[in-house]
Formats: structure tokens, C-alpha cells, sequence
């Protein structure tokens, strides 16, 4: 699925949210943490918290996917995606592609999001924004190390995922400017932002380890 590079050009968007948010790097940048990491996590920290606050009060179970842990991992949410950009290679601009998957896949299933399949959510919506829209990717077994996932797993999440989103990548620039000036005004004002994603912990305990082997699950 090498479809090129089809992120929206920074200049097109709007410039200030784009750079300030870590879309653009070259040079010394290109090993910096993208801001947009760090806006990502705290996003979806809170959205998380926020489902399962409501879950919780009004006794309403949530719908067990394949994307379900039984437990939730030890490493957070912003571990996880550092792990993922540090070892995937992966355009900075594919985390914001992801979170907009995410969304859509959620809106599509009815599905919540908590910190029970958050994780696997995560790895595999970057990994499908790295095949779409960057030039360079790794292969499913790879991924599946830096996930802390089989590969036989990931397979069966990406086809799942892609399903889900009944196989819908194009993100067009607009939509890929909004995200951007929302996510950004999440950092600035600390603005809540009501999304219908809710993200999920692993069943799997995965490793805090800062290295290139994959995070192991406990099963």
C-alpha cells in the first residue's frame, strides 16, 4: 500500500499551527520529540479519562473488541507513541494522520476508547498513516516489534482496522488543517475538545525498556 507521500504541504495548511506543532522538521530538528507527541497523548489521556468516568457512573459495559487487552500496559500513552516515533522512521505528520483514523474508526464501530485498547489502536492507525502517506515504511513484523504486539496480531488489527474505516484513507487538507489548529489550541488554551474517540490499556504489560527490541506482552 505505497501510495507516496500524500500529506497535505505545510505551506497549504496553516503554516503557524504546522510548524508549531512539530509537522515540519529538517536538519538538527529531525531528532527532536514533535511536539505533536506530547499534545497527543495528553488528548487522549483525557478523552480516555472522560469515557471511563462515564462508563463507570452510568454501569455500562464497554463492547470488547480485538483490539481489548484484559488489563491495561505499564507504559503510557506517551511512552508508547516516543517508542513508535523513535523506532518506526515514520513522518511526524503520520501521528496526526493516525488520530484522525482513530476518530473515524471509532465514529464508524461505536466503539470507546480507554486505556484498554488505546495501545493497539495506536500502532496500528500509525502504521497504516505510514503506509499511505510516506514514501518509506517497514514491514508488519516490524511494527509489531516496536508495538510490543505479534505480527500475526497486527495483521489481524490492521485488517480489522481497515475494515472499519471500510478501507477510507484519504484525509483531505482542510480536514488535516482543522486537526491541526485543534490540536494546537489544545496545548495554547488547554481547550477541551469533545471527541468521540476514547482510548484503551493493553492486556498486555508493556516494557518501559528504552531499546530497538520489542516490548514483550505478558499474556
Amino acid at each position: 500500500m505505497d501510495m507516496g507521500t500524500l500529506a497535505p504541504e505545510p505551506e497549504v495548511i496553516c503554516s503557524k499551527h504546522y510548524f508549531k506543532l512539530g509537522l515540519k522538521v529538517s536538519g538538527k530538528e529531525k531528532s527532536a520529540k514533535p511536539r505533536v507527541l506530547s499534545l497527543l497523548s495528553t488528548l487522549l489521556e483525557r478523552s480516555i479519562k472522560n469515557t471511563e468516568s462515564l462508563l463507570e457512573s452510568t454501569k455500562r459495559k464497554d463492547v470488547i473488541t480485538i483490539f481489548h487487552g484484559s488489563r491495561a500496559p505499564s507504559l503510557g500513552i506517551e511512552q508508547y507513541l516516543d517508542r513508535i516515533f523513535k523506532y518506526s522512521c515514520c513522518s511526524p505528520s503520520c501521528f496526526m494522520v493516525a488520530h484522525i483514523y482513530m476518530e473515524r474508526f471509532i465514529e464508524c464501530t461505536s466503539a470507546h476508547l480507554t486505556s484498554l485498547n488505546v495501545h493497539r489502536l495506536l500502532i496500528t492507525s500509525v502504521m497504516v498513516a505510514a503506509k499511505f502517506i510516506d514514501d518509506a515504511f517497514y514491514n508488519n513484523a516490524y511494527y509489531a516489534r516496536v508495538g510490543g504486539v505479534t505480527t500475526k496480531e497486527l495483521n489481524k488489527l490492521e485488517m480489522k482496522f481497515l475494515f472499519g474505516l471500510d478501507f477510507q484513507l484519504h484525509v483531505s487538507v482542510p480536514t488535516f488543517g482543522s486537526y491541526c489548529s485543534l490540536l494546537e489550541k489544545e496545548g495554547t488554551v488547554g481547550l477541551q475538545i469533545d471527541r468521540s474517540i476514547q482510548a484503551c490499556r493493553i492486556s498486555e504489560s508493556w516494557s518501559n525498556k528504552d531499546d530497538s527490541t520489542c516490548a514483550q506482552i505478558a499474556r
